[in-house]
Formats: C-alpha cells, sequence, structure tokens
C-alpha cells in the first residue's frame, strides 16, 4: 500500500496561509499528500521548516515508502570522518523526523512505529558517532590493544530509547561503560582514560546544535553517582555501585535498559550479571512506596500537584499522566519480575498486556491504561512536534491548546481538552489506588485478653523502622477483622503474635499483605487451625511470595518438572557473577521451603489428602538430591577429578525410600559406589576411590544440611550404611553385597525393603543404579527366608516397646498396632517374601500374595495403616511437639477431624482405640513377643 493510500486521518490548519504555501509547494503529488502536508505544515511551524529544507527529498521518499528509512539515509556512513558523519547525522535526521512526523499525523504508521523509528535511529547514530571518534583514538595510538568489540565501549540505552519508544522529539539516556576485563590490567587506567574522550566526543557529534541541526540531546547522567564519576565507567565499577548503592528508581531505570551500540554483547552481559539487582528473587512489595514516594517528590518539585486543568498540564510527569502509568506498570514488574521472567518486558504497552495475563493487573484495567497510555503519547508527540521543543506541558493559552487539538484533528477544542481531562482523571484513579492507600478503616471490637496482646507489637523487631509502622497501621484494621471473623479468634490471634514476634523485620510482608488482602486470609486460617505451620512461616516468611507465583494453587507438577526446574535455577546460581556454591545451597534452600510450605497449605485447604502429601514430600526431596549431586560433583572433580570408576549412587532409606514423609521428616541415607578397579580419581590432587567417595558423601552431607542464609534444608541421617556409625560413610557395591549376605543384622535387612536409589553419578550411573536395585532384590531373596528372621523381628519389636513409650494418648506412630508396629509386620513380609515392594501398603498386600496374612488381615492393616498415617501427618504439620488438644485448640482439632473423618473427640478416640487393637492383635500373631507380655492398648 502507498503512503498515500494509507492515510486514515487529517490534521486541521491552524495557521490557512501557511497551510496554502505548503499545498502549492508540493501541489504536484496525491491530493491526500497534499492535504496532510498542507495541514501538517499549519500546525507545526518546525515540520514546515523540514518541508522546505527538504522540498527535493520529500517526495521522492513518500513514493517509495521505504519499509527502514533509517537503513536508507544511514548507508554509507560507517567509513566517513567525524566532521562528515555529524552532517550525515544531521540530514538523517531531519528526513526521519519529517518522514515519521508525516506518518504519524496522517495516521499511516501506529504509535509503535514512530517511536520504533526514532529509536532506531538514535541506536544507529550512537553506534556511528562512537565508532567514528574510537578509530581516531585507535588510529592516534591512545587505546591499548584489545580484542573486544568496538574496544570494549557499549551503550546502555535507558528510558524510552532503552523501550523502543523515544518521543518525537526526545533526548536520549545512555549510560556509557566498557568491559575492563577486555583489557590487561596494566592498561586498564590508559583504556578508561581513552574510552572517556571518546564517550564526550561521541556525545558532541551527537548534541551539539550546529549549522545543520542537532541530531539527539545527549545525557549520560543517568550513571552512577554522576556527579562524581566520569562519562564513561568500568562495567565492574558500576556492577559494584549497583550491588552496594543502588536505589528503586534505578532498578526501575533498567527495566527498560539495553545495550545500544558498541560492543553489544558485552552490554549483554552486564544486563545478565545485573540481573540480581533489578530482579529480585522475592515478590518486592516494597518497591510500591518507593515508587510513590518518588511520585509525591516529583510533583512537589515540578508543583504538578492539585486539580487537574487541561491549559499547561504536563503529559509525562503530571497527575494522570505518561509517568503515572509508566510507574505503575514498572512498580509491578519489579514486584514479581524476579520470579517471572516473563515480565521483563522493557514496552510499557506489551508489559501491561504480560502483567494482566499473568493476572497481576484486571485484563480491564490493562487494557484502559494501554490505551490512555497510547493517547497520552500522541498528545505528547504533537505537543514537541510544533517547534521541535523537548516539553510535555501543554499550552496554557487557548490558542496554543487549539493547534494542538487541531493537529489531532479535532476541530472542537472545549471538547477535546474535556475529553483528555476524563482521560487524566481516570488514569489519576486507576494509578493512585495502587500507589496510595488509605490509612485504613476504625478498628474492630475486641476483647480485653486481645488488646493486652495487639498492646506489644509496638515492641516487636518486625515493627521497629517507622516505615513498617506505617504499613501496619494500613493492614491492621483488615488484619484484626478478618481474625475477629475467624473459627476459632483467639487462637488466632495468639499464634499470629507468636509469629509476628518472630520476624526479624516487616516492611517487605506488610507490603506484601497490603497489596494481596487474599493472603491476610491464609495467614489467618493457619494461625487459627496450624501453629505449627505458623511456627514454620515464622521461620521463613519469605515463602508467602510462592503463594502470589501464579502456579501456587496449580496441579502437583511432579518429580520430573521439580527437578529440571530447580537443577536450572542452581545453574543460574552458579554462572551469575555474585554466584557461586553457598548461592547455588542457599536458592536450594528458598525452593524446597516455598514447595513444602505448598504441600503444607493444599493439606491444610484439603486440596491434598493425606497419601499425596507423604509422596510431594518425598518429590521435593527427591528432586534437592539429584539437583544438588552434580554441583557437589563438580566442586569436588575440580580440585580431585570427577568420580572414579563407574560412579555411585545415593540410596533413600526409611520414609524417604517408601516415599511417604511428612512435613517434620529427616532423610535415612547411604551412599554405595563402584570403583571398577579404578586405583584414583584423575584431577590434579587425585584420591583413592574410597577416599574420593567418602569425601563426596561428607560433601552430599553438608550440601543437604548445613545451615545457611535461608536455613537448613534436611536433616540427613546416615546410621542404616553398614555397620552403622563405626563404618565408612560410603561403601562399595561389592562391600554392600558381602556384608549384606554375611554380617548384617536382620534389622538391616529390613531396612533395606525401603531402600530406593535417589541419584546416581558417574560414568556409568544408570546401569550402576539397576545394579544396586538387583542386590537389593536378591539380598531379601537369600537372606529372608533365613530362620532367625522371626525371631529376630519379635525381639526387635520388643526392645521398641521397651526403647520408647507412646508420646501421649493421640500417638499414631509409637506403641503396639500403631504405624511403627505396622510397618515393621509389613517390612517383615517384604523380606520373608523376597519382595520389591517398598512403601507400607505394598508391603502389606506382598504379605497377603505370601500367605502371610489373611485378606481380612490384610484389609484390617491397611485400613489401620490409612487412618493412623492421616492423623500422623495432619499432627506434624499442626503442630510441632506431640499432639496435645488443649494446645492445638478448637481450629487443630476441627483440621484432624476432617482428616480422620471423624465427628468429635470421642470418635475420633473410639475410632484410634478399635484401629489400634485391631492391628495389635494381627502384629502380635504376626510376630509373637519374645518374653513377657505384648504391650497392649491400655498402656498408651
Amino acid at each position: 500500500m502507498s503512503f498515500a493510500d494509507a492515510i486514515t486521518r487529517q490534521p486541521i490548519p491552524h495557521d490557512a496561509d501557511r497551510a496554502q504555501e505548503a499545498r502549492a509547494m508540493f501541489g504536484g503529488l496525491d491530493a491526500g499528500l497534499v492535504d496532510l502536508i498542507g495541514g501538517t505544515a499549519g500546525c507545526s511551524p518546525y515540520l514546515w521548516s523540514l518541508m522546505q529544507k527538504e522540498r527535493e527529498w520529500l517526495p521522492d521518499a513518500l513514493a517509495a515508502a521505504a519499509d527502514d528509512p533509517v537503513a536508507s539515509e544511514l548507508e554509507g556512513c560507517d567509513d566517513l570522518g567525524a566532521e562528515d558523519l555529524g552532517v550525515a547525522l544531521r540530514r538523517a535526521k531531519r528526513r526521519v523526523a519529517l518522514l515519521a512526523g508525516l506518518a504519524d499525523l496522517g495516521g499511516v504508521w501506529a504509535l509503535e512505529r514512530v517511536t520504533g523509528t526514532l529509536t532506531d535511529l538514535a541506536d544507529r547514530a550512537t553506534d556511528l558517532a562512537l565508532r567514528v571518534h574510537l578509530r581516531r583514538e585507535q588510529e592516534r595510538g591512545k587505546l591499548p590493544e584489545t580484542d573486544a568489540e568496538a574496544g570494549g565501549i557499549f551503550a546502555m540505552a535507558m528510558g524510552k530509547m532503552g523501550a523502543g519508544e523515544l518521543n518525537y522529539s526526545s533526548d536520549i539516556d545512555l549510560i556509557m561503560l566498557f568491559d575492563d576485563e577486555a583489557y590487561d590490567e596494566a592498561d586498564r587506567q590508559e583504556a578508561r582514560a581513552a574510552l572517556i574522550r571518546v564517550t564526550r566526543k561521541a556525545a558532541a557529534t551527537l548534541s551539539d546544535n550546529t549549522a545543520h541541526g542537532y541530531v539527539f540531546r545527549t545525557d549520560l547522567r543517568l550513571r552512577p553517582d554522576a556527579a562524581v564519576t566520569p562519562v564513561c565507567l568500568s562495567a565492574s565499577a558500576a556492577l559494584s555501585y549497583y550491588e552496594a548503592e543502588g536505589r528503586t528508581w534505578e532498578r526501575a531505570a533498567f527495566i527498560k535498559a539495553r545495550p545500544c551500540a558498541g560492543d553489544i554483547d558485552a552490554g549483554t552481559r552486564f544486563l545478565a550479571d545485573l540481573r540480581p539487582f533489578v530482579w529480585r528473587k522475592h515478590l518486592d512489595f516494597a518497591a510500591i512506596e518507593d515508587a510513590h514516594n518518588m511520585r509525591l517528590r516529583i510533583r512537589d518539585h515540578k508543583s504538578l500537584g492539585g486539580k487537574i486543568a487541561v491549559p499547561g498540564h504536563n503529559m509525562k510527569l503530571g497527575q494522570g499522566g505518561i509517568r503515572e502509568i509508566e510507574f505503575f506498570t514498572q512498580t509491578r514488574q519489579l514486584i514479581a519480575g524476579g520470579r517471572d521472567p516473563d515480565l521483563r518486558l522493557r514496552g510499557t504497552v506489551e508489559a501491561l498486556a504480560a502483567l494482566a495475563a499473568k493476572e497481576w493487573v484486571p485484563q480491564d484495567i490493562a487494557e484502559e491504561l494501554s490505551d490512555h497510555y497510547r493517547r497520552h503519547r500522541d498528545i505528547e508527540h504533537r505537543i514537541q512536534m510544533v517547534n521541535d521543543a523537548q516539553t510535555h506541558e501543554l499550552p496554557k493559552d487557548r490558542e496554543g491548546l487549539e493547534v494542538i487539538s487541531q493537529m489531532m484533528g479535532e476541530a472542537d477544542t472545549d471538547a477535546w481538552s474535556a475529553a483528555l481531562r476524563t482521560r487524566l482523571e481516570r488514569v489519576e484513579t486507576l494509578t493512585d489506588a495502587f500507589f496510595a492507600p488509605s490509612d485504613g478503616a476504625p478498628l474492630p471490637e475486641i476483647s480485653e485478653q486481645s488488646q493486652t496482646i495487639i498492646d506489644r507489637w509496638d515492641s516487636y523487631p518486625a515493627l521497629r523502622s517507622a516505615r513498617a509502622q506505617q504499613i501496619f497501621r494500613r493492614i491492621k484494621p483488615d488484619l484484626l477483622g478478618r481474625m475477629s471473623r475467624a473459627a476459632h479468634s483467639e487462637d488466632a490471634l495468639s499464634r499470629f503474635d507468636g509469629f509476628l514476634q518472630k520476624l526479624p523485620a516487616g516492611v517487605q510482608l506488610f507490603s506484601l499483605f497490603e497489596a494481596n488482602p487474599s493472603l491476610i486470609d491464609l495467614i489467618v486460617d493457619i494461625c487459627a487451625t496450624a501453629p505449627g505451620l505458623a511456627a514454620y512461616l515464622g521461620r521463613h516468611p519469605d515463602v508467602l511470595d510462592a503463594v502470589l507465583g501464579g502456579t501456587f494453587f496449580a496441579p502437583w507438577p511432579g518429580y520430573e518438572t521439580m527437578r529440571a526446574d530447580l537443577a536450572q535455577r542452581l545453574d543460574q546460581q552458579m554462572n551469575a557473577r555474585d554466584g557461586g556454591y553457598e548461592r547455588a545451597l542457599d536458592e536450594a534452600r528458598r525452593w524446597a521451603h516455598e514447595w513444602q510450605f505448598r504441600v503444607g497449605v493444599h493439606h491444610l485447604r484439603g486440596l491434598s489428602d493425606a497419601a499425596q502429601v507423604g509422596q510431594e514430600y518425598a518429590d521435593i526431596a527427591d528432586a534437592a538430591i539429584a539437583s544438588l549431586l552434580p554441583l557437589v560433583v563438580d566442586e569436588l572433580a575440580a580440585r580431585h577429578g570427577g568420580p572414579p570408576g563407574r560412579g555411585a549412587v545415593v540410596m533413600g532409606m526409611g520414609s524417604l525410600g517408601a516415599r511417604r514423609l511428612n512435613a517434620a521428616s529427616d532423610l535415612d541415607l547411604i551412599v554405595i559406589y563402584d570403583d571398577d578397579g579404578v586405583e584414583e580419581s584423575d584431577g590434579r590432587k587425585p584420591l583413592a576411590p574410597r577416599a574420593w567417595y567418602s569425601r563426596f558423601t561428607q560433601a552430599m552431607i553438608t550440601a543437604l544440611s548445613a545451615q545457611t542464609a535461608n536455613g537448613r534444608l534436611y536433616e540427613v541421617d546416615m546410621r542404616l550404611r553398614p555397620s552403622g556409625r563405626q563404618g565408612p560413610v560410603a561403601t562399595s557395591l561389592q562391600s554392600f553385597r558381602n556384608y549384606q549376605m554375611t554380617e548384617a543384622w536382620t534389622w538391616e535387612h529390613l531396612a533395606l525393603t525401603r531402600a530406593r536409589v535417589v541419584a546416581a553419578c558417574g560414568s556409568d550411573a544408570d546401569a550402576l543404579a539397576d545394579e544396586v536395585e538387583a542386590s537389593r532384590v536378591d539380598v531379601l531373596s537369600e537372606r529372608g527366608s533365613d530362620a532367625r528372621v522371626l525371631p529376630d523381628l519379635a525381639e526387635m519389636r520388643d526392645k521398641i516397646f521397651a526403647a520408647k513409650a507412646p508420646d501421649g494418648a493421640w500417638e499414631a506412630k509409637i506403641g503396639r498396632g500403631r504405624l511403627q508396629d505396622i510397618e515393621l509386620l509389613a517390612q517383615s513380609f517384604a523380606l520373608r517374601g523376597g519382595d520389591p515392594a517398598r512403601s507400607p501398603e505394598a508391603q502389606i498386600r506382598a504379605g497377603k500374595r505370601h500367605d502371610f496374612v489373611t485378606a481380612d488381615e490384610a484389609e484390617t492393616l491397611l485400613s489401620a495403616q490409612r487412618f493412623l498415617w492421616r492423623l500422623q501427618a495432619a499432627g506434624r504439620l499442626i503442630s510441632e511437639k506431640p499432639i496435645s488438644m488443649e494446645e492445638l485448640g478448637a481450629g487443630g482439632q476441627d483440621f484432624l477431624l476432617r482428616e480422620t473423618d471423624t465427628e468429635d473427640l470421642d470418635a475420633l478416640r473410639a475410632r484410634l482405640d478399635k484401629m489400634v487393637e485391631a492391628a495389635g492383635q494381627i502384629v502380635d500373631s504376626g510376630l509373637p513377643a519374645t518374653g513377657g507380655e505384648a504391650v497392649s492398648s491400655d498402656s498408651d
């Protein structure tokens, strides 16, 4: 389609004489083009002046309608000298500005193409200006030798240039940096001095106003600490500044940043290194307050507050203006972009669409703000087109407003002004509600006991800062109101008090609650029902971030997806500039805590049952072990070489092996390796296989159990390895086989019934894992028929009863007929039958297959096991201590009753006694006591 055919609107000429003169000058063109040229000239003295200067060029340019006018105008500029380049750039600026202005006013180009074309010109001009002066420094021998592209210097485009959204008469914001790693250390100061000169001269080439005009006004003041730093900084100095002193407004500025000239690869690496500064790992709701304060400072400084009036209104910085929409968008990007890379978009409209897609902004509001943004930008362009002035203020006088409305094709200036004021007020309403919440409603009526609790809150660490107190005052009425409406409000408030008391700081969390009131409902639910989960939350309050991540209530993703996700996160930490092994361990803890919290919340809310919960906790542990294992191997291999021989497997024992963990489970692990006759590892400091795998095992335990800044991942128990505490921490496959076949006690064979390979490393890891599993089954088949098995098991049962009595009347695990007793019998079925079954349910069914129990007995055991596991899993979630119904309170009691499908505590007590007695009788017959009487249910 030709330029003329694409015209969809026409400006109304304000100056009829000027319009007529322009029409006469270009009278030979298509009638639609002539009308567009006349209307444009009649409203914009600046564009009329460009038409006069480019009267020979314009007709052909309009006829050609080049897809890439920037490339056309700057063709052949790469080899020009500085003086000739300056002239060529200014000519290109005139022509591109004229073509873009006509295309904009005529509706030929959409807003995005107008701003994109202006940005393309700025990018290309900046690159050409840098390179022409860089060549001069190199020719003079002032720049040390380097293989880096463009001497390692690069320009970061900031603001609207970075986003590809340059204004019609915009200056360009650049941060000039260079890759100091591209130079030998001795040459860096000389390189720095030369690149500072390059920067100054390039800026002059772009911004000096000569007889040919200027290209772009260039602002270099967004660099770190601009008052005292040179115009070009080393990348490492800039990174150090942002990591140590960077502020929220600088984080927001880097949302739009991109390398636009010079060594683009170096600029891309710089942005990657800066990512942790811009995109925080945790949901950053405290950025809302920072952005709001910034808005208020801008208004105070520019005197832009008060009632909205169209004459003289600043379309960029004023109320309801462009910056309000940008702040609204960027702040929400800062909140969530650290966890969701899909939100890291530079363009405002694109970012609003992404935020709506991820439900951070309602779809209708995102669409409305996008429409207002485009309309605001159109008006901003018209303001600047009049006289090529870098201004965003509408004219104060009536005639000036008429010019702008007529450029928009609107003849009724009053109607146009009224519509604009309505849009400004609407934007102000939408954005101000987000940035400036009220100080809150009156507090609800509360009891004297509750008031006593509330009165001590101001002394807690989380409320020691003025900012935390300010935010908390705003959420306090809502928080207390929701507490008072909870089914067990006094319990909820008491546990929230315990949670609040343990918080080290409050600004971030209180901001999170303020922006997402639904989280208050969740924490009230937790505090009213699950003191154990509330205590967990107090230790790891950052896990609440995960609730807002968009997938918190999605179906369980499964082990493979989780392992891949964690592996990717750990890899990013290892490769980050400020990352490394310790940061990766921290990341693993953050990841696991969030998933554990998710499992707990789903269990509490009835979205998962106890059977699912056990497997989900096991998936988390499996994924953590499998993802950390390669990191541990790489750390060891860097010094001592890779795993000698075929490799090693990490086996989960006990509950982990059976894939049935609860909220408080530790991990039972053993490590088995096969050196395949290799004498030592192949590293610069080689180790014998036994020493290598011992160090590997110790490092793996540390990776899982060490206390870091983000807490502990798991407690790890290695006592189930051959020979227990006296044995080596890692066992060769041959030694493992020999020990199990000739030396192991029956209890060790029993433990083997639940063993499972969780992860493996080495050159033949998969085959080794298969061999270990085959060896496990061989041991069970060979040793399970030993005549000593049943007497040993009976003796073991007696010792268990003697060692530990049940923890109270509601004990589900310890004691006759309870979980441990049932599982002992179930494991004996797998051992005596040489059966590979691992889970208690599968082992009980194996007992029926091998005729160790009848079908009715198996069903009784399964029913008891399911009931007791539900009680155990629920109890471990809501309490970190043995179950005390008085301490749990009514909320916790209700949860236990729901999980066990009983009506009241009396019914629960009766069902517990019945299940335990029935199961105990079956275990008594299967594993008769060796001496004395079996512990009866009365002893519970």
